[in-house]
């Protein structure tokens, strides 16, 4: 009788361990391609660009494939608000904000607060509980990601405008999550995702019109983040992320955030010589205790 269970255990650590890790290390490399992008290109632009492009890919994917579409445009409409939402909110208000002089630590922790505020929305929209321990992990991983930015923290009074596009993502961040929990359990991630991302294009498309150049500098460092962008955080890092929400409960997920800026640290620390403090090393080790809190809560 124990046979069938130790072979089922591979499989259960892929999908419990592996997988989250994974969405971790992708979705904490988006700062560094902005970083290496935003340079070259207006904010919004560059996410133009980037939706436009995964708009057409997956659609090719699709039909190639032949994924099945939404069945009526109920589903569509669902699909188009979670894309406004997850995609355009959020990563339009990070990009904004970071290119309106925030410094990318400052823009990191106020999306970071998204675990708690996803914790103290799931109750009521989701009807899921969240207990005293995963409170006090989402508590302590909220300090440990204070921790790690602490030396990066800066701001004046001209970022007042960069702070609020990094609200709006704060709230569009959260509210996307929940609302892909509640609605996009049954979303086929290659067309589902192509309706998204198209969906996320437009209003990316006509700020790029009203309030940008549009010129963008074709350098090799562009391009690279472009396609990183592309194809390791929004086929990649997205996918994991939905898979994430389908299969777990959305305050869980959420806190798996908190990992982001350790982990972007110290990436940054190998690619750009970012130094880590006493500080930061203790924030990281605070943020794994909160997130090993919640998930196991």
């Amino acid at each position: 009788m124990t046979e069938p269970t130790n072979k089922g255990r591979g499989p259960a650590l892929v999908r419990d361990t592996l997988t989250p890790a994974l969405f971790v290390v992708l979705w904490s490399t988006g700062f560094i391609g902005a970083k290496l992008g935003l340079p070259h290109a207006e904010p919004f632009t560059f996410l133009f660009l980037r939706f436009a492009i995964l708009a057409v890919l997956l659609t090719v994917v699709a039909l190639v494939l032949r994924a099945p579409w939404p069945a009526d445009r109920a589903a569509v409409g669902r699909m188009v608000v979670a894309g406004l939402m997850v995609h355009g909110a959020y990563l339009g208000g990070v990009f904004a904000g970071i290119h309106w002089g925030v410094p990318a630590g400052l823009a990191a922790l106020i999306v970071g607060v998204q675990p708690l505020l996803t914790a103290v929305a799931a109750g009521p929209v989701l009807g899921e509980r969240v207990t005293g321990r995963q409170w006090l992990g989402l508590m302590i991983g909220l300090a440990g990601v204070v921790l790690v930015l602490w030396d990066k923290l800066s701001l004046n009074r001209e970022h007042a405008v960069g702070v609020a596009f990094c609200l709006f993502a704060l709230v569009g961040i959260t509210a996307g999550t929940l609302y892909q929990k509640r609605h996009g359990a049954a979303m086929d991630l290659r067309t589902g995702s192509a309706i998204q991302f198209a969906a996320a294009a437009v209003p990316m498309g006509l700020l790029a019109l009203a309030f940008e150049t549009r010129v963008v500098e074709w350098t090799g460092s562009f391009i690279f983040a472009l396609a990183w962008l592309v194809v390791v955080l929004s086929l990649g890092a997205i996918s994991l992320l939905y898979i994430l929400i389908r299969r777990g409960a959305a305050s869980k997920v959420a806190s798996l955030f908190y990992l982001v800026p350790p982990v972007t640290a110290v990436i940054a620390y190998f690619l750009f010589g970012e130094t880590l403090g006493p500080a930061a090393i203790l924030g990281m080790g605070l943020a794994v205790v909160g997130v090993a809190l919640v998930t196991k809560g």
